[in-house]
């Protein structure tokens, strides 16, 4: 994850030894497995829950069930499958590597992050975080959602591959980034605190960018982060009311672009092919594009939360671990 992400994500390293495994049932008489530990690779016939405040770290681990993760826990999933949902709670940590969700994954207000890795999953939600004090993060790298992204809060960073095979839709984030990857339908990014980069990237449907603060780049070249390319957009394309800075470079458009209400006005470069022309106030792109300088990685912060988090979890888990499942 290059610019605004710099920071690769910790690799989980600690073997996989044993697990601390609990059976309770609940008020439908249905199983739940209480997840202390590591586990490998076996089936857990039912739910999973891992407690608040403790830490699970699975294997090749196939989860027939849902699965929760309390208050402060941590899930961190490696080669494993899950046929259910996955909902974490506040201050909440999920981590799927080369994994299969089969249902939604969703964060509640104030929880910690989301990260997947060549995983696929069902619809993400990520809630606003409302009077919490926590500002979550979704990142997802060679991953699929087979289902809509829609997310209230935090940083979002879409990278190498990604796919969304319907909309992705942001409100009130820190920053939303869509890098290397592709939406199958609408992208919407509204009010963004720091605003959102969207490089090298397809996005089928229409594009609607308004009332971000720290403006948008769509493309290379702009004041954001690095990138070294454009993208393709099946529809129309609007950037209105941002402030922090419009630009649009290398890019081909199947559609009409809308810049207004913009300040400064959007710096759209003569590069971009747009087959519906532009619409609004626009000022020509630098000439000088090769000496832009980078804004600082304003997502090293979130990035550098989810290895320590990740790395922590793998390490709690492993020394809970105290008998085999």
């Amino acid at each position: 994850m290059p610019g605004r992400t710099v920071a690769k994500l910790a690799t989980v390293t600690a073997v996989v030894a044993a697990t601390v495994l609990t059976v309770a049932p609940t008020a439908h008489a249905d199983l739940v497995t209480h997840c202390i530990g590591t586990g490998g690779a076996v089936t857990v016939p039912n739910d999973l829950y891992v407690p608040a405040g403790e830490s699970c770290a699975l294997t090749g681990t196939t989860i027939t069930g849902n699965v929760t993760v309390a208050a402060g826990g941590n899930l961190v999933v490696t080669g494993g499958r899950i046929s259910g949902e996955v909902r974490v709670s506040a201050d909440g940590y999920l981590d799927a590597t080369q994994t299969t969700v089969d249902g939604q994954v969703v964060l509640a207000a104030g929880g910690y992050g989301i990260f997947l890795s060549d995983a696929r999953t069902g619809t993400v939600t990520v809630r606003p975080k409302g009077s919490a004090t926590i500002d979550s993060f979704l990142f997802a790298e060679e991953s699929t959602v087979a289902g809509n992204v829609t997310v209230g809060a935090g940083e979002v960073r879409l990278d190498r591959g990604t796919q969304v095979e319907r909309n992705l839709s942001s409100t009130g984030t820190y920053y939303t980034d869509v890098h290397d990857s592709f939406v199958d339908g609408t992208l919407s990014v509204l009010n963004s605190a720091t605003g959102s980069v969207v490089c090298g990237s397809a996005v089928r449907g229409k594009a609607t960018f308004a009332g971000n603060l720290g403006g948008v780049q769509v493309g290379p070249n702009g004041g954001l982060d690095s990138c070294a390319s454009g993208g393709y957009w099946g529809a129309d394309v609007s950037i209105t009311s941002t402030t922090g800075g419009v630009t649009v470079d290398d890019n081909i458009i199947n559609g009409g672009l809308t810049v207004t209400g913009n300040d400064p006005v959007a710096q759209v470069a003569a590069n971009n092919r747009i087959r519906g022309g532009v619409t609004g106030d626009q000022a020509a792109a630098s000439a000088n594009r090769a000496a832009r300088v980078a804004a600082p990685d304003r997502e090293d912060a979130g990035d550098q939360r989810a290895e320590v988090r990740r790395t922590s979890a793998v390490q709690e888990a492993t020394e809970a671990g105290a008998a085999k499942l």
